[in-house]
């Protein structure tokens, strides 16, 4: 049935198998005209709905498509979860063959939810050695649609840096001559941001092929964006032992890997999806674990299972274009555009009231129009819903209250009532309450909950 299974999938998708399956001792050269994919589903009574797709290693140059590919099916399916192994094509200097395939198998495996029974927001990526560099390629370069849920790394290839970098898997990747720019951009560490999914890393102290200074500047750089990350690095091994038996932590290894993968649930397949537009105040800034206490994460507890709140704050944006930082310019209003969100939660206006800022008030309705518009033309047709900044407790150049409250929340009402949107009064909300403004504008763990609380009762309603 799998075999049938995997042979209709590369009729449907004209990903035809180009080459023989090797492994990792493979004799040179190693081809592949086309990419192709093999599906291993789990017995539909042990379905999760989760899916992993795994990029096998070999430096670029050919693949290891047994042990760090199809020998894992059984692992992953006794889980409920499904193995999609890649084989895709060697870069031969074309970085763009490679991660394109990696890109389309996410594709497909999310457009093929409903055929093999599995959820579109929890498919993640595995990767080995180089192909664990594909797999932390796309989790920190692509588009949110084509970005895997989360990463399982082995022993990967993370960083261009010749300091450190495994050669081979940078020269056939980027070319013996790859300039500065094409290092730092391909050196994946320097590419993590607060939307790189959740990792998985392992290593070997003795690898002696990939350092494990790449796992561990990539899981630092995590760390930095609050990203949930795990490193494990065993006593000897070398590298390149995927699930051989021979690998002495073998299970050891399995047994963290099982305990991390129970460790977080993806949204509901069909979870009403909730984008949280703002500023620093939404992002969770001063706060010590935004992940758990920002407004948005507590307003995703509240909301329940049926619903996907999701952070994109940016921290010291302005809704005016004009401003200093404007948040249409961010990659996060992009990612919430692609979120393609339900409901829609705006609140920003709190930067725009420094003095510097607000000379182009002239601008604030048209700015604040554009982007209720762009949310607008979504397919989801979302809900949109305005929200008054929050009280600041300052006057002045810098962020003044007294504009916020006397001339920002009446553009804010005005554009509410012209297209007929719900307006949330996070002032009213969070005036009297000082004390849980340490710096007199960001709110702390107590003051978020009032937020999230203020924010749910009118998306209830």
């Amino acid at each position: 049935m799998k075999q049938k299974i995997s042979i209709i999938f590369l009729l449907l998708f004209l990903l035809v198998a180009g080459s023989r399956v090797v492994a990792q001792n493979a004799p040179k050269p190693f081809d592949i005209e086309q990419p192709s994919l093999r599906v291993f589903l789990p017995a539909p009574e042990l379905a999760t709905g989760r899916a992993v797709v795994a990029c096998p290693g070999g430096g670029y140059s050919h693949l290891a498509v047994d042990h760090e590919g199809y020998d894992w099916a059984p692992y992953f399916n006794k889980q409920g979860i499904a193995l999609i192994v890649l084989k895709y094509r060697m870069p031969k200097g074309d970085r763009a063959l490679p991660i394109s395939d990696a890109e389309t198998a996410m594709k497909i495996v999310r457009d093929s939810a409903d055929v093999w029974n599995l959820n579109p927001n929890d498919i993640g990526v595995m990767g080995s050695s180089a192909g664990g560099h594909l797999a932390s390629t796309i989790a920190t370069h692509a588009k949110p649609e084509l970005r895997p849920n989360f990463q399982i790394l082995f022993y990967p290839v993370i960083t261009m840096d010749k300091s450190y970098t495994h050669m081979g898997s940078r020269n056939n990747l980027l070319g013996k001559n790859a300039s500065d720019e094409l290092v730092t951009e391909y050196s994946n560490e320097k590419q993590v941001t607060k939307e790189t999914p959740r990792a998985f890393i392992v290593y070997s102290d003795d690898d002696k092929v990939v350092p494990p200074a790449n796992g561990v500047n990539y899981y630092l750089a995590l760390n930095k964006y609050k990203v949930p990350a795990v490193l494990h690095i065993y006593p000897s091994g070398g590298h390149g032992w995927g699930i051989r038996e021979s690998f002495l932590y073998k299970n050891e290894m399995l047994n963290e890997l099982t305990s991390w993968l129970h460790s977080f649930k993806a949204p509901h397949k069909d979870a009403i999806r909730v984008a949280c537009i703002g500023n620093s105040i939404t992002y969770g800034a001063r706060i010590k674990n935004r992940n758990r206490d920002s407004y948005p994460a507590v307003l995703g507890r509240m909301m329940g299972d049926a619903y996907w709140v999701k952070n994109f704050g940016v921290s010291a944006r302005t809704l005016l274009n004009k401003g200093d930082r404007p948040y249409m310019n961010e990659k996060a209003y992009q990612d919430a555009l692609a979120f393609n969100p339900n409901i829609v939660v705006i609140k920003l206006g709190t930067n725009d009231s420094k003095s510097f800022n607000w000379k182009y008030k002239a601008d604030f309705t048209k700015d604040l129009q554009t982007m209720v518009n762009a949310f607008k033309a979504l397919p989801a047709q979302p809900k949109i819903y305005l929200c008054y900044p929050s009280k600041a407790y300052q006057t002045g150049d810098n962020i003044n209250d007294d504009i916020i409250f006397k001339e920002i929340i009446p553009m804010i009402r005005k554009v509410a009532k012209k297209n007929n949107l719900s307006v949330i009064d996070l002032h009213t909300a969070m005036d009297g309450i000082p004390q849980l403004f340490p710096d007199k504008i960001h709110p702390n763990e107590a003051g978020a909950e009032i937020m999230a609380k203020t924010v749910y009762q009118a998306l209830k309603k």
